[in-house]
């Protein structure tokens, strides 16, 4: 099979690559394996320097990697440019917290001394998909290397000259040889790499079909992962919610990545008070949100990463008009290439794709509510659980009513999103595990009780 880069903007072939045989890939991770003990052996200090490096190389040539990023999947280059600066951030933080985050617990017990030690564990196979294409692979590589892991990616096959780019940027930055390695493979060969016995944990952003399935994998194969999955995340606006910001916001947060977001705002949940207020503020900055070319300086929504994902997104769209739901704006696909515009659908009910279902794209649900304990009960009333939002001027109020909302994140007044210092995953159908923070970084260590008499 052939890994193609694609233009989804204009359907322009930009390169074609040659699958890597299960000989290779068998190579390249024990390549990988024999970097391991002396990568695992270093100090924190002399792992920190070539993560800061990285972090070095990401600021400097962040313009060609949000190039790469809008010619390979359709980011708009300001959001990409945003995209290398947070990777950048990400090595930073892993290089100055790590130690600290892994130094030994000391535990009283019955033990002249006992302690908790973090101790890394080998190979992690990351697989990562195309929508954040250089910050999914730096949320998990960061604090895996830092920890002493070293890596193997699989990348989405639609983005690899992104997942080549990943690995020369580790080589650049001075990491010793084979710690992280790219594997060009499609899908069919991540079975393989699960059973091969010298990796040892896997990981995974995507959606919870792929999810499913790798998990599975590394089940039957008694190896620990950590899932990522999707997200259908409530946006709940309550009656005393500053409207101007609510309404910012939520176009921002259902549109950003040109809607291609596991922790997008996807289900708008208004009380019915606000409702016809907060629609009209959302269709007008929904409407003028500026569409096109993703390497133009002024374009907010790129076209969707392929153009089937195109068309499996109007294609819910339809089912939904179908059952009964409105489209009061947008709701068909415009122009050559991948482009889905800005589209608002109301009288949205359970059964539905719009009510059961991730859209991934700029397709905003808007659902009316009675009150706010309505608001929780929709909100609540879906698989999935990555993240989601509370809008009230109240925040003792909104702190109360996020604690009810089954996420694994929930902003009382701001957008969601990953941050280093937090914890980020789901519950129910969008995964489980953490990245990120402290949680994170320990995922993949085997943490060792020391008993000493």
């Amino acid at each position: 099979m052939a890994l193609e880069s694609l233009n989804p903007a204009t359907g322009e072939l930009l390169q074609t690559f040659t699958e890597m045989s299960s000989a290779e890939v068998d190579a390249i991770i024990a390549d990988v394996h024999q970097a391991y003990k002396p990568w695992s052996e270093m100090s924190f200090a002399a792992r920190r320097q070539p993560m800061l490096r990285a972090a070095a190389i990401l600021r400097e040539r962040s313009g060609e990697f949000a190039e790469m990023m809008a010619l390979e999947m359709g980011k708009p280059v300001v959001e990409g440019r945003a995209e290398a600066e947070k990777c950048a951030l990400v090595c930073e933080y892993y290089a100055d917290n790590a130690e600290q985050m892994l130094a030994d617990e000391i535990i009283a017990s019955d033990a002249g001394k006992s302690y908790v030690a973090f101790r890394p564990q080998g190979i992690v196979l990351a697989v990562m998909p195309w929508n954040f294409p250089f910050w999914q692979v730096f949320r998990f590589a960061a604090p895996a290397l830092m920890a002493g892991n070293v890596g193997v990616l699989k990348h989405a096959s639609n983005v690899p000259r992104c997942a080549l780019a990943i690995e020369q940027v580790f080589v650049e930055a001075g990491f010793p040889a084979n710690v992280f390695r790219t594997l060009m493979i499609g899908a069919a060969k991540v079975q393989q790499v699960i059973d091969n016995p010298l990796v040892v944990a896997t990981t995974l952003t995507g959606s919870d079909v792929a999810g499913r399935k790798v998990a599975a994998a590394s089940g039957a194969a008694l190896k620990k992962s950590v899932m990522e999955l999707g997200g259908s995340d409530p946006f709940i606006v309550l009656e005393d919610a500053d409207l101007d910001e609510a309404a910012q916001v939520a176009t921002k947060g259902r549109c950003i990545n040109s809607g291609q977001s596991c922790i997008a705002a996807k289900r708008f949940i208004v009380v019915e008070a606000v409702y016809d207020e907060f629609l009209r503020r959302f269709k007008d900055n929904m409407a003028a949100l500026k569409m096109g070319d993703p390497r133009d300086e002024t374009t907010q929504l790129g076209p969707q990463a392929r153009e089937d994902l195109m068309h499996e997104l109007h294609a819910q769209v339809e089912a939904s008009l179908a059952k009964g739901a409105q489209v009061i704006l947008g709701g068909k696909p415009v122009g050559k290439g991948a482009f889905y515009p800005p589209t608002i659908l109301v009288n949205v009910s359970k059964g539905m794709p719009a009510y059961n279902e991730e859209f991934f794209g700029p397709v905003a649900i808007v659902i009316k509510v009675k009150d706010a304990d309505e608001a929780i009960a929709v909100a609540n009333d879906t698989e999935f659980g990555l993240g989601g939002s509370v809008w009230t001027q109240d925040s003792a109020r909104g702190e109360r009513l996020a604690a009810r909302v089954r996420a694994g994140a929930v902003f009382v007044n701001g957008m969601v999103k990953s941050d280093p210092r937090l914890p980020f995953g789901g519950t129910g159908i969008s995964g489980f595990g953490r990245e990120l923070s402290h949680y994170g970084i320990k995922e993949f260590v085997n943490i060792q009780t020391v008993w000493i008499k």
